[in-house]
């Protein structure tokens, strides 16, 4: 008999524990090499974790348990023939590019501690990342249709109709009893956590407000949505709008995009914006690289791309390391005024909140605009007072004034938006 000791691999530099946060296998499966057998969660991130080789599996770590990078969490028997009338596993590309597989029937008879069902899929059966979210959000079995193959409810069905809403009786509701529950915090709520907190603890934070009167945007976007779409493949949004109104406005207050480090502050020559998205697993702020560079459709395109990576729970370290400057959105919940929190070691975070329409004076006259509140939140250790209020005005000219995010433009409209 052969055995392969399974190691746990690095996710990224300055990570040396991860957390096991669901088998996707029982002890005793046959799996497939590049089969994805667990779920395993880093203060940064989930990640999922390939079989090295095919053969049967002999769990040594169960869910929730800590473990160190580069420790044995499972034995495979490279020797074992697969059984009898069990078909292969799907492959994967990559450890963050992969979906749990149809597991095959057990070989063996070895207690299995948390066994995972089902182990095949009927039409109207969520997958397991679809079961969980459907378990999390209270959603009954036969409440979502399946687009999967033979029928399966996958996540993105699950998620696409609790976008679109459930009548009365699709959710469980309450119990009606006094019991109680408890759940370990994953490592990555845990990490949230120490991090909000410190933040509290260890900076001057400082929020300042604005309004914003969206007219000229909505306008725009009115006007251009469809050439937009026709021409770069990608909708026009507002947050792409923010984000290069924040790169422009970063340009002339240099401090709202530094931080400090110990007693030097350090000035980026560049904008690396993080993009606050929820998640199943939680608030994730994916990095919109070198976004002072890129056109509203590449900032469109890029936010799309690691929206869609948070969502799926495919989100890497790298792709939420080194940010410079946040963005976050509460509008989209329905937020009307908030403070956001800084995301450290940034030294400030825009918070962007719902349009609602406001009676305001225009010339005299009283108008009604859609109007959304701004909230820029800022280390006043390293920001002073002029300089926020200053970056935040400079935005809100700039929304307000779209052609102002590019100069001496002919067409700035067109220019803009990149057709």
């Amino acid at each position: 008999m052969s055995v392969l000791e399974m190691k746990v691999p690095s996710p990224g530099e300055s990570i040396s524990e991860v957390e096991i946060a669901q088998w996707l296998v029982s002890d005793g499966d046959y799996v497939e090499k590049d089969q994805t057998i667990a779920e395993v969660d880093s203060d940064k991130a989930t990640l999922e974790l390939p079989a090295e080789q095919s053969g049967i599996i002999t769990l040594k770590a169960g869910e929730g348990d800590t473990v160190k990078v580069g420790q044995v969490v499972c034995h495979i028997d490279t020797t074992a023939e697969r059984p009898a009338g069990s078909a292969p596993a799907p492959k994967v590309e990559a450890i963050t590019e992969t979906t749990p597989a149809v597991q095959t029937e057990k070989t063996s008879t070895a207690p299995n501690p948390d066994p995972v069902k089902p182990t095949s899929y009927a039409s109207g059966t969520p997958s397991v990342a679809a079961a969980k979210i459907m378990a999390e959000n209270g959603i009954q079995n036969g409440k979502v249709n399946g687009t999967g193959k033979d029928g399966r409810v996958t996540k993105q069905d699950v998620l696409a109709a609790m976008s679109a809403g459930f009548s009365a009786d699709a959710a469980q509701g309450w119990g009606g009893t006094r019991d109680q529950s408890r759940e370990k915090m994953s490592m990555l709520r845990r990490k949230i956590a120490e991090r909000l907190v410190s933040v509290k603890n260890e900076t001057a934070m400082l929020t300042t407000f604005n309004e914003v009167d969206m007219k000229p945007i909505m306008d725009l976007r009115a006007k251009y949505k469809d050439a937009f779409a026709k021409h770069h493949e990608v909708n026009l949004g507002f947050m792409s709008f923010f984000t290069k109104a924040v790169t422009e406005a970063l340009n002339i207050y240099p401090a709202v995009n530094a931080q400090i480090d110990g007693n030097e502050m350090v000035y980026h020559n560049y904008a690396d914006v993080g993009i606050a998205v929820s998640s199943p697993k939680g608030l994730m702020v994916p990095v919109v690289r070198n976004a002072e560079q890129l056109s509203l459709a590449e900032i469109e395109r890029e936010i799309k791309r690691l929206a869609i990576k948070a969502r799926d729970g495919k989100i890497t370290p790298d792709d939420m390391t080194g940010g410079t400057f946040t963005i976050t959105n509460g509008g989209v919940f329905g937020s009307m005024l908030s403070t956001p929190i800084i995301n450290p070691p940034q030294s400030a975070i825009l918070g962007m909140h719902n349009i609602v329409e406001r009676p305001v004076a225009i010339n005299g006259q009283v108008e009604i605009r859609p109007i959304m509140y701004v909230a820029l939140s800022y280390d006043h250790r390293i920001i002073d007072g002029k300089e926020s209020v200053g970056f935040l005005v400079k935005v809100k000219e700039m929304l307000e004034n779209p052609e102002r995010m590019l100069f001496g433009s002919k067409d700035p409209h067109a220019v803009l938006l990149g057709l």
